[in-house]
């Protein structure tokens, strides 16, 4: 009997040719980048050092794309969202110690949002391993050990042979769902050295599927055919997993109202009869999911932005469907199923019976008139009008990347993204700079649309260096910095909770001069200028800065009353 995967190992003539006859001058870095362009790899990030050196040189010998960044942690940032973008593993290359370190915000962030980022570094000599101190320059007595908390897997390569596989099962392991990223480090020496492994021609990584169990979404099914009040909170696991046409029909099959967390903006349409957007810190939309007798949560843990800074409390049956198995179930009690989003979708939408609810678009439009009532109250009108104009100037499937900055923060409420998988901010572990250098990974995955980046001026100074980036490669990317003179939302936690504020002011340059001092067109704007000049700068090629002076505020918080 033949298999098809035996089809699969089976090398063809030219393989064995091409195997028995490898060019000269390979050495360790060849197999790094042979493999990785075997996977279906096309473009690769990272910053070189001294012990990486053997895959630097290799990309002279491959047709992989390089975008260098200037800060690792940036670097990490642009594979981010180019593996969110794509929903390939964003190759992101790394040297030993310090430049491994100074990626582990952006892993962080990659972890926390299920963005599958394939982390390769270098080591140390392997004479230098074994946990002792050697002396040699960015020696740690365990490297791995500084990832393994954060990221999925890690894989340890000591000899050549080794690294095509290792490669392959990270590649695996960063696409298996859930998304994330991961580690593999490989010493020096094994890089520089000459190869006599035959060139790498082909990768088999196919990632693990992760259906759900019958029987858990028999009984879900039945819940939801059933209820009276159904409900559903659609998470970033439904854009990861691509599956938001599937939670459309499902909502639409049983009349049940959408929430979409800030994870996963786009995740249903925003302006759907069913939708009731994204105001997850409003105390109305909290009421009306707590009332549901059903809960279909889809894609999320519930984690503290989720559930309204852990105040919300479903009175009724929570029925939770999450690929994280730590996530599953770790804050309320539920029907857990372990899968991926779009397979366990799927399943329910050939397993529920379809049920009608006329009431259903009329509670969504109450909750919704309840919420801009409260919102309308605070008299913050320079904010919804700064949304605004942002939504109005971006083309419709443009992507925008959003820093940790108040204008930020109304976004994930108030922001409508058009579509799945265009609205991205570092909500998931919430490191400052993000914004600018995703911007610019997502602008290498798809130059030909525009891309925007939001920005305070605290988080602008963290990636600022990427200004050079954005014009060596001429990326498409329009950064849009919020200038408050200071860290604007801790200012306002600060003065809240003590009464006045510390270390919150910043000394901070003339954005425009230091944009076009590097080359980069920049304007400064006014909130009544700033759709047209945002619109200029979108039609514009290339990077450019537009730079608002900007005191905003946060709306109040309603998890408290």
């Amino acid at each position: 009997m033949t298999h098809d995967h035996d089809l699969v190992l089976r090398p063809t003539a030219a393989q064995t040719e091409a195997a028995l006859d490898p060019p000269p001058g390979r050495n360790g870095g060849d197999l790094v980048v042979e493999t990785l362009a075997g996977l279906g790899a096309t473009t690769v990030f990272g910053l070189p050092g001294q012990h990486a050196l053997g895959m630097f040189d290799a990309l002279r010998r491959s047709a992989l794309r390089y975008i260098g960044l200037r800060v690792e942690n940036n670097a990490g940032f642009a594979a981010d969202a180019y593996g969110r973008v794509t929903g390939e593993a964003a190759p992101l290359l790394l040297s030993t110690g310090p430049g491994a370190l100074t990626s582990l915000a952006a892993l962080q962030e990659a972890a926390a949002a299920s963005a599958p980022v394939l982390a390769i570094s270098s080591q140390v000599p392997t004479a230098g391993l074994g946990g002792g101190r050697h002396g040699y320059l960015h020696e740690l007595p365990d490297q791995a050990a500084s990832f393994r908390g954060i990221v999925k897997s890690v894989h340890t390569v000591r000899t050549q042979s080794q690294i095509p596989s290792a490669i392959t099962e990270a590649w695996k392991s960063a696409l298996t769902a859930p998304h994330g990223p991961v580690w593999v480090e490989i010493p020096q020496d094994v890089l520089l050295a000459e190869t006599p492994i035959p060139v790498v021609t082909v990768g088999d990584a196919f990632p693990e599927e992760l259906p759900p169990r019958p029987e858990l979404t028999a009984v879900a099914a039945h819940l939801l055919s059933t209820a009276e009040r159904p409900a559903i909170i659609a998470g970033g696991g439904v854009v990861r997993a691509d599956a938001s046409g599937k939670l459309r029909q499902l909502a639409e099959l049983i009349d049940a109202p959408v929430v979409t967390t800030f994870g996963g903006k786009g995740a249903f349409p925003w302006n759907h009869p069913l939708s009731l957007r994204s105001w997850l810190e409003d105390r109305h939309t909290t009421d009306f999911l707590e009332d549901a007798d059903v809960l279909l949560v889809v894609g999320s843990g519930l984690g503290e932005l989720s559930s309204n800074y852990h105040t919300f409390k479903p009175r009724g049956r929570v029925v939770q469907i999450e690929a994280d198995l730590g996530k599953l179930e770790s804050n309320h009690p539920a029907l857990g199923i372990h899968a991926d989003a779009r397979l366990a979708l799927q399943a329910l939408l050939e397993t529920v019976t379809e049920r009608h609810d006329e009431s259903a678009p009329d509670r969504v439009r109450d909750v919704l008139a309840r919420v801009h009532e409260r919102i309308a109250a605070q008299e913050l009108t320079l904010e919804q009008d700064l949304l605004a104009s942002v939504r109005a100037a971006l083309p419709a499937d443009s992507p925008s990347f959003w820093d940790m900055t108040i204008l930020s923060y109304w976004a994930w409420s108030a922001f409508d993204p058009k579509s799945s998988n265009t609205m991205h901010s570092a909500q998931g572990a919430g490191g400052l700079g993000y914004g600018f250098p995703a911007a610019l990974g997502a602008a290498a995955a798809d130059p030909t649309r525009p891309v925007l980046a939001v920005s305070g001026d605290g988080g602008a100074l963290y990636s600022i260096a990427e200004l050079a980036t954005a014009r060596q490669y001429d990326l498409p990317v329009t950064w849009l910095i919020v200038d408050d003179g200071g860290y604007g939302i801790l200012r306002e936690y600060m003065t809240d909770a003590f009464g006045q504020a510390t270390a919150t002011e910043l000394t901070r340059p003339d954005y425009v001069a230091l944009a076009e001092s590097f080359g980069v067109p920049g304007v400064r704007t006014s909130p009544q200028t700033l759709e047209a000049d945002l619109a200029k700068a979108f039609a514009a090629p290339g990077p450019s800065v537009v730079v608002l002076p900007a005191l905003l505020r946060m709306f109040a918080p309603t998890h408290l009353g």
